[in-house]
């Protein structure tokens, strides 16, 4: 039988809004013991923003983190699934567009985040990446 993304994705994704600063999404991050949010602006998707994105478009520019906001380093070109896809499909948007991670989109709405960390959970928990995703937290 065909999973499909719904089956696996994150649901409920955090999200936050586009002026929120640098400082505010990494503390975000690191209570709610995630790597990644959307940036959702009047209800709409407007870009995903990882840790790395953080540290390498915020910190490691010389930008204020407290004045930097998330808009100017987030991810905004965003490749998006459908909960009722297939995840062979997820793993062919990832490869295509070498991303890790992409929002699951359902009528225009945000209702989850499916990242490679998942698929190999799914398709090969025996991976030296699948071992790592299940792993608890070193925090």
């Amino acid at each position: 039988m065909t999973q499909q993304v719904r089956d696996i994705m994150t649901s409920a994704p955090v999200t936050v809004e586009p002026q929120s600063s640098v400082t505010a999404v990494a503390r975000l991050m690191r209570d709610q013991n995630i790597g990644d949010v959307l940036v959702m602006d009047g209800g709409q998707l407007r870009g995903l923003v990882t840790d790395r994105d953080l540290v390498v478009r915020a910190i490691a520019e010389g930008g204020d983190p407290e004045q930097t906001t998330v808009s100017g380093v987030c991810s905004s070109d965003l490749v998006t699934v459908g909960p009722e896809e297939d995840l062979d499909r997820a793993v062919e948007l990832m490869r295509e567009h070498s991303v890790r991670r992409i929002p699951v989109v359902d009528g225009g709405r945000a209702v989850g985040v499916v990242a490679l960390g998942d698929l190999a959970m799914e398709k090969d928990p025996e991976s030296a990446l699948g071992d790592i995703s299940v792993a608890k937290s070193n925090q």
